[in-house]
């Protein structure tokens, strides 16, 4: 454990309020080398955390949380806050089961007003929480931490936008510039310069002056609000934010407490408008192998503080992110019309790969799924073949223009969504749940599902042929089973399954990668004396129905096995055996699923055990609907 004297006093951030400067410097240092070394006993988020350490102390020490109410945008910047606010002593149980979460969670703890796993949320609940403020007439504070990269999204400025007309009382956006795309901090005259328009003397000074201005012509008055405020923006950035109608100070250095400090408490002090404060930061700030990481080590595994090297687990099989960037390179390699779309997320979808390789054919739009989506579809519209790769739980935030830019109109736009079914510590925020539901609603869609990697490889050449209508494609994280991948894999027939092995009593139908767990579960059954049939359904839609009608036909039993919620592709097939009345002789069916609730955080394994979906529960449901005794068929 590292030698932490002074963060060992504080268990909460009223703990830190009589601080003076250096104290808290020395909270900071004490407290980033405690986020280091407990992220490197659980994996997780790293480079961002380190980047906000000084901010995060800053915040906590002039505000008065939990009453004060402080957003973390996305959350995987919040475990120096987590340290801070009770949290210290089960902070490496982050992302554990049954501990902490990787993101900030309401039912965790009172000092997170609003859980956040997805990007540009925390602006619209901020403003939300400001209008309750005001509307009980409370005296509150509220705080939005927001990254640079998460403005990309068009939420965060219509929240900004909505901000002035909603709260005229206190609400301060603190902007985490952590890439410098925005601006550079201009070292002294800027803290300086901070420091004077945030001050009360400057804020006093400028309501006079509006007062002046009241009393004088429409035009003179307007100028003179457009003087003071071009002026200011000349010297220190931000007419887009006075635009919007908030405050704007700085740049500001966040990892200098001296002025970050008393800047943050006159920005805190302003309640007649909304306020930005634009902080500049150093994402893996003070860590020097995440400084020198390209990533920042945004995402790491356990590894060894000292070095920074990481305890990657060697598997004999790609991940599926690998395979899905992979064939991706190859097709483009045959047709120039192919290019591909991610929503800031290239390493996280394999895209990285095809950048390097066709960085001209690569488009990273950053957090704006709803514009990945639309662009895609005017590309396909101008006769390209877009290939649009979004985690499947991220695509949920683009479905609109799915539905109303892509499926109405027909465009052949091929979603690749990667993260599909259950995804270990990232919890319930990042599982790919509703995709077969949401997806196999639209009419014309063509939707698939990979059982292993060589079936990824032949579902993304079957996309690239679809030229009159949507597809989409899932697969989950993690590592594949194994198997051999063509060098060049066939597309597939759309609408058609295949049986994998065949039985008399039992049909095991399954979608996606349950197919290995689908394959235990016949042999369990074999060994009990039931005969099992099982089948890869390999779409969701179009349903290969005469399969389907003949495994009904055929067998006492059908079970459907799927990675998603229910009302998906259990629901597609029961409604298919019911218009053709196929369950009028007595077919027993039963449909396995996701469990209708939010999943917290585990290994994948555990998650799919306590979901029913794993090899002894295939078999215990079979025998539950054959009246046999549904004992554990497969020993743990």
């Amino acid at each position: 454990m590292p030698d932490t004297p002074l963060l060992d006093q504080v268990q909460f951030p009223a703990d830190t309020r009589g601080f003076d400067i250096p104290q808290l410097k020395q909270l900071a240092d004490e407290l980033r080398t405690e986020t280091i070394d407990a992220v490197s006993t659980t994996g997780g988020h790293l480079g961002a955390g380190l980047g906000v350490v000084e901010l995060t102390v800053a915040l906590h020490h002039i505000l008065e949380t939990p009453k004060d109410i402080l957003i973390w945008d996305v959350g995987h910047q919040c475990y120096p806050h987590k340290i801070l606010t009770g949290r210290r002593d089960r902070i490496r149980t982050l992302r554990q089961p049954g501990g902490l979460s990787g993101f900030t969670k309401r039912s965790e703890s009172e000092y997170d007003p609003f859980g956040a796993a997805h990007a540009s949320t925390s602006i619209s609940a901020a403003l939300g929480f400001a209008a309750a403020r005001d509307q009980k007439g409370e005296k509150n504070r509220v705080v939005a931490v927001i990254g640079d990269g998460s403005m990309s999204a068009g939420m965060a400025y219509e929240a900004m936008n909505n901000a002035a007309e909603t709260t005229h009382g206190q609400l301060m956006v603190v902007l985490n510039d952590n890439d410098m795309s925005i601006a550079p901090p201009v070292g002294g005259m800027s803290a300086y310069l901070a420091k004077q328009v945030s001050g009360g003397a400057y804020q006093n000074f400028r309501r006079l002056g509006k007062k002046v201005a009241e009393h004088m012509p429409r035009p003179f008055r307007d100028a003179a609000r457009k003087a003071e405020e071009y002026a200011r923006g000349m010297i220190v950035g931000g007419t887009f934010f006075e635009e919007l109608g908030f405050y704007y100070i700085g740049p500001v250095d966040g990892h200098d407490l001296d002025n970050l400090v008393p800047i943050l408490k006159n920005a805190a002090a302003i309640t007649d408008r909304p306020v930005v404060v634009h902080v500049v930061t150093q994402k893996g700030k003070g860590y020097a192998p995440a400084e020198s990481s390209a990533d920042k080590l945004h995402a790491v595994v356990k590894f060894d503080v000292v070095s920074g090297k990481q305890s990657k687990s060697v598997s004999n099989a790609p991940s599926y992110t690998k395979v899905f960037g992979t064939e991706l390179i190859k097709r483009a390699a045959l047709d120039p019309a192919i290019v591909a779309i991610t929503a800031a997320m290239p390493s996280g979808t394999g895209l990285d790969l095809f950048g390097q390789a066709y960085p001209t054919r690569t488009y990273d739009v950053g957090i704006a799924e709803q514009h990945a989506v639309t662009f895609a579809a005017g590309l396909a519209a101008d006769g390209m073949k877009p290939v649009c790769a979004i985690y499947s739980t991220f695509l949920q935030r683009g479905y609109d223009q799915v539905v109303h830019d892509v499926a109405i109109q027909s465009l052949p736009v091929r979603f690749a969504m990667d993260r599909a079914g259950l995804v270990g510590a990232d919890g319930a925020t990042h599982a790919g749940s509703f995709d077969i539901g949401f997806m196999g609603a639209l009419p014309g869609m063509v939707l698939m599902a990979a059982a292993d990697e060589a079936e990824l490889a032949a579902m993304i050449a079957t996309s690239l042929e679809i030229d009159d209508r949507p597809s989409a494609f899932r697969y989950p994280r993690g590592d594949g089973v194994g198997v051999e991948i063509p060098e060049l894999a066939a597309p597939l027939e759309i609408g058609k399954g295949r049986i994998v092995r065949e039985g008399t009593t039992v049909a095991i139908l399954s979608l996606g990668t349950r197919l290995q767990e689908s394959l235990k579960a016949a042999d369990a059954l074999a060994a009990r004396g039931v005969s099992a049939t099982v089948a890869d359904a390999r779409f969701a839609k179009p349903l290969d129905a005469d399969l389907i009608l003949r495994l009904a036909r055929e067998h006492e039993c059908l079970i459907t096995v799927e990675e998603g919620a229910m009302g998906g592709f259990g629901a597609f097939v029961l409604q298919l055996l019911a218009q053709k009345g196929a369950l009028d002789a007595g077919l027993k069916i039963r449909t396995l699923c996701l469990p209708d609730v939010f999943q917290d955080q585990d290994n994948p394994v555990a998650m799919y055990a306590t979901a029913g979906l794993n090899a002894e529960h295939i078999a215990a449901a079979a025998l539950q609907a054959l009246g046999v005794e549904a004992t554990r068929a497969v020993r743990a």
